[in-house]
C-alpha cells in the first residue's frame, strides 16, 4: 500500500483527489488549515467524508508553520506527495496579498525543504493557468514562455515553478507542475462563478458578468482533472541524458521536473457558459455586464497534447454536462426544491 501526502485535503480539489487516491488503495494523509476563505463547514463536510475511510487520516495545521510538514515526512515517509494547499483566487491578492506570500511562497518552501530531507517517489505541485499571464498566442502550451504575469496570485505560483525547479535540480526531486484551468463541478469553492452564479440565480439576484461577457475559459470538469493527476502519478519526471529532449515536452533539460497543463483544450465563451447553467436550473439570470477586472484576463485555453502524449488520456467532459452535475449537487446539498 502507498502513502500519500495531499496538502489541501479539505479544498475542493483535494477531497476530490484524496477521494480517488483512497479508492483506488492509497493510504491517504491530509493536512488542511481549516482556513476561513470561504465557508469552513463546506470544507469539515468534505473532510467528515474522507474520514469514513480508515485508510485517511486528518492533519490540522498550516504548511507555512516551521517543522510541520518536515515532522509529518519524517513521521509517515510518503510515496506520493500531492500539493495542493495554497491562497487561491486573483481578485483577493490584490487585497491581501500578505496572504499569498504565507501560504503559497513560504508553505511550499516549508514543503521542498521536507521533501529535500525525506525524498518521496514523486512530488507533484498544482500552479495555474494564470501563470500564463499576458500572453495572447493560444493555445496555451508548456513551452511557451510565461513572464508576464498580471496578479500576484499568479506571480506566486510561476515562484512555485521555479523554486519547485531548483531543488529537483540540485536535490534530483522528481517535480511534476500541473497548471490547472478553472476547474469546476461538484464540491466547488463559492467564491468561484459557477456556484455564485448559480446561488445568485436561484435567489433571484443578478449576477456581475466581467467585460461584459467577452471573455473566454478553458473550463475543466473535476473528474477529468482528477483521473489526469491519477495517471500522471506513475509519470515520473527524469533527467534527461545529455540534456536532450523530445520536442513538444516540458521536461527540463537540467532536472526531472516537467510541467503538464490540465484543461479541456478548448475555450468557451462566458456567455455559454452562463447559458448551461440557466439551461440546468430552468431559469433565466440577470445580467449586469461590467468592465474587465482589475489582475484578470480575457482568455485561457490549454493545449493539452502533452497531457495526452504522457498518459494517453484527454478530458471528456462538456460543459452542459458538467454544469449539470453540478447544479444537482448544488440543489441537493443546499436542499433546494
Amino acid at each position: 500500500m502507498r502513502t500519500a501526502l495531499v496538502t489541501g485535503s479539505a479544498g475542493f480539489i483535494g477531497y476530490h483527489i484524496c477521494r480517488r487516491l483512497l479508492d483506488d488503495g492509497f493510504r491517504v494523509i491530509g493536512i488542511d488549515a481549516l482556513t476561513d476563505y470561504y465557508d469552513v463547514a463546506l470544507k469539515r463536510r468534505r473532510e467528515a467524508m474522507l474520514l469514513q475511510s480508515p485508510q485517511f487520516t486528518a492533519v490540522h495545521a498550516r504548511i507555512e508553520d516551521p517543522d510541520v510538514l518536515m515532522n509529518l515526512f519524517a513521521s509517515r515517509r510518503p510515496d506520493v506527495v500531492i500539493h495542493l494547499a495554497a491562497q487561491a483566487g486573483v481578485r483577493y491578492s490584490i487585497e491581501n496579498p500578505r496572504s499569498y506570500l504565507d501560504s503559497n511562497i513560504t508553505g511550499t518552501f516549508e514543503l521542498l525543504e521536507a521533501a529535500r530531507a525525506h525524498p518521496p517517489q514523486h512530488l507533484l505541485l498544482a500552479s495555474t493557468s494564470s501563470a500564463y499571464g499576458a500572453n495572447t498566442a493560444m493555445p496555451y502550451a508548456e513551452t511557451d514562455r510565461a513572464d508576464h504575469q498580471v496578479s500576484f496570485y499568479a506571480a506566486t505560483k510561476k515562484a512555485n515553478e521555479g523554486m519547485a525547479h531548483a531543488y529537483a535540480h540540485l536535490f534530483d526531486l522528481p517535480v511534476t507542475m500541473f497548471r490547472f484551468f478553472t476547474v469546476y463541478g461538484p464540491w466547488g469553492r463559492p467564491d468561484m462563478a459557477l456556484f455564485k452564479f448559480t446561488k445568485a440565480i436561484l435567489e433571484g439576484a443578478p449576477i456581475d458578468v466581467f467585460n461584459e461577457g467577452e471573455m473566454w475559459r478553458d473550463f475543466t470538469y473535476i473528474d477529468d482533472l482528477v483521473q489526469a493527476i491519477r495517471l500522471l502519478i506513475d509519470v515520473v519526471p527524469v533527467r534527461p541524458e545529455n540534456g536532450q529532449v523530445p520536442d513538444g515536452d516540458s521536461l527540463s533539460p537540467v532536472a526531472p521536473w516537467r510541467l503538464v497543463n490540465i484543461g479541456n483544450n478548448q475555450s468557451v465563451k462566458l456567455t455559454a457558459f452562463i447559458d448551461a447553467i440557466e439551461d440546468a436550473l430552468g431559469q433565466k439570470a440577470q445580467r449586469n455586464l461590467l468592465p474587465m477586472q482589475q489582475g484578470d484576463v480575457p482568455a485561457t485555453w490549454a493545449d493539452a497534447t502533452l497531457l495526452k502524449t504522457l498518459t494517453g488520456y484527454k478530458p471528456v467532459t462538456d460543459v452542459p454536462t458538467g454544469v449539470a452535475r453540478f447544479v444537482a449537487w448544488y440543489k441537493d446539498y443546499y436542499n433546494v426544491a
